[in-house]
């Protein structure tokens, strides 16, 4: 009887024991979700509360075009539904970028108890510069390379052509250029982590400088383009962010070595 009652006290202890560890998974789960629900209600806040002035904010998304067009011509919508929908995607945008800070802290919150304590003091900068220079980024595309890049495809264009844009063509040009230079300025902090992390070292990045220099140029050719200004505009800031990076790992791994000789 003894035993009996031992071996299903044990059965019931084994079969207990996958619940156990679901559990676990179920309430990060329902931590996440709480947390997307957050991000999403002010997303959707800041995307209602900037609706009213979507066509505002896309007539200073085309200053710098229209800027550079030439005194007879001027954006077209080539679609029906084009003067609605441009706006649109763009105050979804804007409404982003603006809860950016608000996304990473929620995504910091969700992941901070699985860090130790040293790690959370590491994260906090490094979360705090991703976000900088994603905003630098961004403003360094819109006030330096866009109206670069505009005057000079508008410079080249024949006498007989009148230059003209879509408003939907002008908006996906625009977003792609931001993206891309708002995740260019984030070299620096993915160079820091590769080195905090072990899989680089600074005297590894040091030897290997001459095919990142090229390697950034070989990606700023894909990813702007196809003229050789943007691809330089391009190229040099990522070159120099990933020296930026390159010099702020050389002073952790600095402080590193002199804390484990102490």
């Amino acid at each position: 009887m003894t035993d009996l009652s031992l071996n299903n006290s044990g059965n019931n202890h084994s079969n207990s024991i996958p619940d156990l560890e679901e559990m676990p998974i179920t309430r990060h789960l329902v931590i996440l979700r709480r947390h997307l629900m957050k991000i999403t209600a002010l997303i959707l806040l800041l995307f209602f509360c900037l609706l009213p002035f979507a066509n505002q904010t896309y007539q200073w998304m085309s200053a710098p075009l229209r800027a550079q067009l030439p005194v007879s011509s001027s954006m077209i919508a080539t679609d029906v539904t084009a003067t609605f929908m441009a706006p649109f995607k763009l105050n979804f945008f804007v409404a982003l970028m603006l809860a950016m800070p608000f996304v990473i802290y929620q995504l910091w919150a969700f992941v901070k108890p699985a860090l130790y304590e040293k790690e959370q003091h590491l994260a906090i900068p490094l979360l705090v510069g991703s976000i900088s220079l994603f905003y630098l980024g961004i403003s360094f595309a819109y006030l330096v390379a866009l109206p670069s890049i505009l005057h000079f495809f508008i410079s080249v264009s024949p006498d007989t052509v009148a230059p003209m844009t879509d408003i939907n063509s002008y908006l996906s040009f625009c977003l792609k250029l931001f993206l891309v230079f708002g995740l260019t300025f984030e070299i620096p902090i993915i160079t820091l982590i590769l080195i905090l992390i072990g899989v680089v070292s600074t005297q590894t990045l040091v030897e290997k400088r001459r095919f990142i220099i090229v390697g950034c140029f070989f990606v700023a050719m894909f990813a702007t383009p196809p003229d050789a200004l943007s691809m330089i505009m391009l190229a040099v800031p990522m070159w120099m962010l990933f020296e930026l990076g390159l010099f702020f790992g050389k002073i952790l791994e600095k402080r590193r070595s002199n804390t484990t000789s102490t």
